[in-house]
Formats: structure tokens, sequence, C-alpha cells
């Protein structure tokens, strides 16, 4: 570890063979949480490339438990942000991954509690009554019954409990590490299908060609421009939205305007959260039609363009039918009494 170290202190990229050994030595737990700061700190200060974070991917990935749900992985998506972008939103990528099971198509959402925000997805999904770690059965049967499940990432990285210390005391200090892109990438199921939010305009091409690297079928990776210099990890209707595309949609590489799509702008306060109680607080005012209409116009974006991942078109129109004409709050009282059996 100290040598590759002084490799990045130097300005040098890891070679494949170097970042999945460096990804390694972050799980030990003979190597020094120290000597795991220091070289997160000198990574980040490098640059992470592509091909580094694909290698770290890769070997997280192999390490994880097997959900067992390899038979569905080829038809699932998931709809996922990296967080970090210090945005105060609500849970936006959580509700569009709702609005996909109800409209039947198989989820396989990964996920953890909030390290950056109020509510991260593990949150707000214990509060509105899905359980959040369950048994390869009890998430298969999930599957099948509610085309949802849910893995959590601290059941299904033992690993990562080597390296989350330290993590923690970064975010503290206000430091983002490689870590902050890895979550979304790890999903140990590996499903084809991604919907994925970064927090800078700088890693969305990098980061659409090191899922390219670990072979999803088609993908998207977007972030949100805000009109004071900063941005989220989702399409909004606040400005514009730099996308790059994954698999069969690799040729994807463009700023999209939510007027394109049919949506008026809004204001970045209209998609604030809170708490995951007020979170889903705010899910359940939508459901009624009482939400506000810049978060309810950026929900029925992301949802519609997940749907046009999955390779279905009419996607916005599909997705405003779901949130507002019933179906996702039948969807989630049938959830609510799958995981209370």
């Amino acid at each position: 570890m100290e040598l590759q170290i002084e490799i990045l202190a130097e300005g040098q990229h890891l070679n494949d063979a170097q970042a999945e050994t460096a990804a390694r030595q972050l799980a030990s737990p003979e190597v020094p949480a120290k000597i795991k700061k220091e070289f997160l700190l000198e990574l980040s200060k490098k640059g992470e490339t592509s091909s580094e974070v694909a290698a770290f991917a890769r070997v997280f990935r192999e390490m994880a438990r097997d959900p067992e749900l390899e038979e569905y992985s080829g038809e699932a998506i998931d709809v996922v942000g990296t967080g970090g972008d210090n945005s105060g939103s609500f849970n936006i990528s959580t509700t569009v991954s709702l609005i996909l099971a109800a409209a039947g198509i198989p989820v396989i959402k990964h996920g953890n509690r909030s390290i950056t925000s109020k509510s991260g997805s593990a949150d707000i999904l214990g509060v509105l009554g899905i359980k959040i770690e369950a048994e390869p059965e009890k998430l298969r049967k999930s599957l099948q019954t509610l085309n949802y499940c849910f893995l959590f990432a601290p059941s299904f990285h033992p690993a990562f409990k080597e390296i989350m210390p330290v993590r923690r005391e970064l975010a503290e200090e206000g430091e983002r590490t490689i870590f902050n892109l890895l979550g979304p990438l790890i999903n140990p199921a590996s499903p084809a299908y991604i919907l994925m939010g970064v927090y800078s305009q700088n890693w969305v091409y990098s980061v659409a060609r090191s899922l390219d690297s670990l072979g999803l079928k088609r993908g998207l990776v977007v972030y949100g421009h805000m009109p004071d210099g900063g941005g989220m990890d989702e399409l909004t209707c606040v400005s514009e939205n730099r996308v790059a595309g994954v698999g069969e949609l690799a040729e994807v590489d463009a700023m999209w305007r939510p007027e394109t799509s049919g949506f008026d702008r809004c204001q970045r306060s209209e998609l604030a959260g809170g708490s995951a109680e007020e979170n889903a607080e705010i899910l359940l005012a939508l459901l009624d039609g009482k939400g506000k209409k810049g978060l309810l116009d950026t929900i029925l974006y992301n949802a519609g363009t997940a749907f046009w991942v999955y390779g279905k078109n009419e996607g916005f129109a599909l997705a405003r039918d779901i949130l507002l004409g019933g179906a996702l709050k039948d969807w989630l009282q049938k959830a609510r009494d799958f995981y209370a059996e």
C-alpha cells in the first residue's frame, strides 16, 4: 500500500493489477486505518480514472455476499445515485424505483442508510414498511410478488466494515473518495440495466465507461446542473442535465433540457427533502396529488427516462399514471403487507 501511495503522489495512475491489489488491501483488517486514509486522499488528489474505478468495483463485487438472484439479474434494473451532492433533496431515485416496480419491471435496488444526507434509500424504505434486511429466499419472493427487492449494502459487503470508519471520518472532513462512486457500481446482483446519478459532471462520462467495462446491457449516467453552479445526482427540471449512455446506449453523450421532454423548469427549493419520516410524508402527499409541481415533474422526468433505459417508450405518461392514478399507492400497501408477514 505504501508503494502505491508513492505512485499516486507522483501523479501516476494505477494499472488494473495495482488497483485491484489496493482494493483488497483497503478491505484488509491488517492495513492500518491511517494508511487507508492516506491512500484514499492521494487517489482523490490525483484523480481517479474510469479503469481504476472499474477495478475497485470488480474486486468489491467479487468479495460481496451472493444474494442468489442470478436468474433475475438479466431483466432487472437499479435506479441509484452516488449521493454526496449536498443538495438535501428528496429521495428521488428511490421513488423512481418504486414506480418501476409498480409498473411490473423487476427492480433490484442496492443502497444504504444515509452517510452524507438526512435520508438514504434504506432510511425511507424502512419508514414505508419495506424491510431493508432479508434473506435470499425472502428477496426472491419479494421480486416475484412485488417486482422489487432491496439489497442493504452492509449485509452484502462485509469487507466494507474495514473501510467504513475511514470513510465516515473523511465524509465528516468534507472529503470525497472513490467510495462515493463505488456504491452504485457494486450491486451484488449485477442487474443488467441502470439509471445512475453522480455528484459531479466530471464523473458522468468516466462512470459510464466504468459501467461499460462491467458488462451492463443498457444504462444512463446523469448529473443535474444547478443555476448557482452546484448540481445533483439526478436529472432535474431546474436546469440542464449532463448525460452519458452505457452498453447499447453508449453513443448517448449530451446535455438534456427538461423542456424537450415536456416539463417546465422549476426552482431547486421544490426538490428539497428532510428526514426519512418527512420524505415519506412528502411521497404520500404526492400520491394524493398534493406535492410540489417541480418535485413531481422531476420524479416523472427520471422515471420516464428509466423506462426508456429499460426499452419502454411513452414512459413519462406511464410514470404519471402510476404515480397519480393509484397504482403506486396500491403497490406500497401490498409491500407493507408482504413485509409484515
